[in-house]
């Protein structure tokens, strides 16, 4: 008989995956990189502004990147499904931390040239669409299926403890040690995850057979996926939140109108680094998961949450309220978050996990960008809080209905707890 975790466990962060050595050292790898990762994402557009003096440049790099991002995961995610995932891991993060280095040696040696940045940064993209769905897939493999809720939380925490951090760092290191080195620093952080990927046992498929995905394997992600409500839905989940309810892009036109009294500046770095925050603290209060079984019901309770939380942001006419409701999004995010994740990798088979993944990691990429062009393009009809609210909303009530069509969904068991 399993005893029950003691009551710090069931409230605070559940860390017994760490005791698996594999996933001990793939997970100590993401807080290496998970910093240094933002670094280049802080570098990349303070060069091309810097070059280009045009904040336009900088959303054409956001785009040059999105179309090997979509390309590359979903091919990512079939090869990850007939090859040995460590090998694929160890092959894309080599990729990565040699691209870094000719990042830092195009900004060391001041080139000048947009047009050799565009292509660094497309290269990159179709280099970590590529990691990521083997990079998650894994996870599965190397903790017990009760675990796996735990786990999740324990990456996607340290995953937002760098969005925060790294910025942070980055912006203090900028000063001191120059933008060509953010560059270099996240190479070195990419060495410490090769290492850890040097050490993780083999991971091929299952029935030990590799071979050569081709496009037939694309689509049969699709089909996969097409057949099985319980991943439609929570795909469609997911979409819901963040096409209507990820106001992102309206956080400048709100920090300079929507609070007199403070400052642009400093409402705009409160209104982008609240989600993080709260999806911090919703981790490290992440005990509660390991016991939690209606995985769907989960998903559905949060990403409603999501919606309701952003109803109260639109709403609120002071900083602080703001703030609050976009920390209590950001702790919602990361309950859908986790448990959207264990369900693709307890519901799919091990041979379809890396093409979920690759598909996952499409729709996290990918609905945000949405999000900014529809809120972008509603806002000055109804104006930004009224278009954050009815966002809001209808996350709220499209989660529902979708909860209410598919009710199997809200039933839906994962592994107990180990």
């Amino acid at each position: 008989m399993t005893t029950a975790p003691p009551t710090r466990r069931r409230i605070l962060l559940d860390t017994r995956p760490l005791r698996h050595a594999p996933y001990r050292r793939l997970w100590t790898s993401t807080i290496v990189t998970a910093v240094g990762s933002q670094f280049t994402a802080v570098a990349v557009p303070k060069q091309i502004y810097d070059m280009t003096g045009s904040s336009a440049w900088v959303g054409v790099a956001s785009l040059v990147g999105l179309a090997p991002l979509i390309v590359f995961a979903l091919w990512g995610g079939a090869i990850a499904d007939t090859v040995d995932r460590r090998k694929m891991l160890l092959a894309t993060n080599s990729g990565i931390a040699a691209l870094m280095i000719v990042f830092w040696l195009q900004s060391a040696l001041d080139f000048g040239s947009i047009p050799l940045l565009m292509g660094l940064v497309a290269i990159q993209q179709a280099l970590f669409g590529m990691n990521m769905p083997a990079r998650t897939a894994s996870v599965a493999r190397l903790v017990p299926p009760g675990e796996l809720p735990a786990a999740l939380a324990l990456n996607s925490t340290v995953m937002t403890a760098g969005w925060i951090a790294g910025p942070l760092l980055a912006g203090a290191l900028i000063p001191v040690a120059g933008l060509s080195l953010l560059y270099l620093f996240d190479a070195l952080a990419l060495c410490v995850a090769l290492w850890a990927v040097w050490r993780l046992p083999a991971l091929p498929p299952l029935n030990g057979e590799t071979r050569r995905a081709n496009l037939a394997d694309v689509f049969a992600g699709f089909k996969y996926i097409a057949t099985h409500k319980l991943l439609l839905v929570s795909f469609a989940a997911d979409i819901i939140a963040m096409v209507f309810g990820m106001p992102r892009a309206l956080f400048p036109e709100m920090a300079a109108i929507g609070y007199p009294g403070v400052g642009n500046d400093f409402a705009l770095g409160l209104l982008f680094a609240a989600i993080p925050i709260g999806s911090l603290v919703g981790g490290l209060l992440s005990g509660t998961f390991s016991t939690v079984t209606r995985h769907g019901l989960m998903v559905v309770l949060a990403v409603a949450a999501w919606g309701a939380s952003i109803v109260g942001f639109g709403a609120s006419n002071t900083i602080w309220l703001a703030v609050v409701f976009l920390a209590a999004a950001g702790a919602a995010d990361m309950v859908s978050m986790v448990f959207r994740g264990t369900i693709l990798q307890t519901a799919a088979t091990d041979e379809m996990r890396g093409r979920m993944q690759g598909v996952h990691t499409v729709v996290v990429a990918g609905g945000p960008r949405v999000a900014d062009f529809v809120h972008g393009l509603a806002a000055p009809a109804i104006g930004a809080g009224t278009t954050v609210v009815v966002g809001g909303a209808l996350v709220v009530a499209l989660t529902v209905g979708l909860a209410l069509a598919v009710p199997s969904f809200l039933t839906y068991e994962g592994a107990p707890r180990g």
